[in-house]
């Protein structure tokens, strides 16, 4: 009865790295379901970005936590092995991502508007990296197309001025939908030199603000704000990364030592009465 104490440590990590591997088994499962929802939706979205990370997150999860799952609970060495590696890659990855979405959305915010509910943003306050790729065309086409689906401004089209003194605005709404508030208008032709985005708007419902820096400094402040929420989920997804990875480092030894012959998990018969200084760790 004795003789089989030190049986438990080693079966616990094996236990625990089996059943966290299951848990992300399954829920990558609705990861690629999403993925594929969004690449075949009929309505074309902005969401529909989303489409390629979603599979290529949910398919890596899936193989991961297959191999760490079989290496596990049937002590197979390579899978483990993969399953390490993998895992290491990951968090890799995941650490150069998190660090360049901080260094990314450190710049930015809105500024208030005196005597109003909304702020309004420049582009010149955020990062030189997302202030080029709302200047290359092939990046802002696609950016615009989907503020105009999005029909983020027919929603405040009828609003009054006393409306726009009293209620707040998104980042898009703010940007895209109407001219600086700083602006000035005479029968609708700006007055002495102004900002250029001043000159840019037009009330026609095609045009607006839309080739304005303001409704760009709107898209950026949208994405800055999401990829702040997803950098902060990247923190908490790396620390438990960290500790499944510790965990299958234990599994991965527990299956090289089962590969062994004699005693369970890897210990001779000498070991048995003298077991090696890192055996209980």
């Amino acid at each position: 009865m004795h003789s089989q104490h030190p049986y438990y440590p080693h079966r616990l990590s094996n236990t625990i790295i089996g059943y966290l591997n299951l848990v992300t088994l399954v829920a990558s499962i609705p990861i690629i379901g999403a993925g594929l929802w969004l690449a075949h939706g009929s309505a074309a979205t902005c969401e529909s970005a989303l489409q390629t990370p979603l599979l290529a997150i949910g398919f890596i999860v899936l193989l991961i936590s297959l191999a760490g799952f079989i290496g596990a609970c049937y002590h197979v060495t390579w899978a483990l092995w993969l399953y390490l590696l993998a895992m290491l890659l990951l968090v890799v990855a995941l650490l150069g991502i998190t660090v360049f979405g901080l260094a990314v959305t450190a710049g930015g915010g809105g500024r208030q508007v005196p005597g109003r509910a909304y702020q309004e943003f420049r582009i010149t306050d955020y990062s030189a990296w997302l202030q080029r790729h709302v200047e290359v065309d092939r990046y802002w086409r696609p950016a615009l197309a989907c503020v105009v689906r999005s029909r983020a401004c027919p929603r405040i089209a009828t609003w009054t001025p006393l409306d726009y003194l009293q209620h707040n605005l998104t980042p898009i709404q703010s940007g895209c939908c109407k001219p600086p508030t700083s602006c000035t208008y005479n029968q609708g032709i700006p007055i002495a030199p102004q900002d250029e985005d001043c000159y840019r708007w037009n009330n026609a419902p095609s045009i607006l603000c839309y080739q304005c820096d303001s409704c760009k400094a709107g898209v950026l402040e949208q994405v800055r704000r999401v990829w702040h929420n997803i950098t902060i989920l990247n923190v908490i997804i790396l620390v438990v990364l960290i500790a499944i990875y510790s965990c299958g480092c234990c599994a991965f030894r527990n299956a090289r030592r089962a590969e062994s012959a004699g005693y369970p998990y890897g210990v001779n018969r000498m070991s048995k009465i003298n077991p090696r200084w890192d055996y209980f760790w």
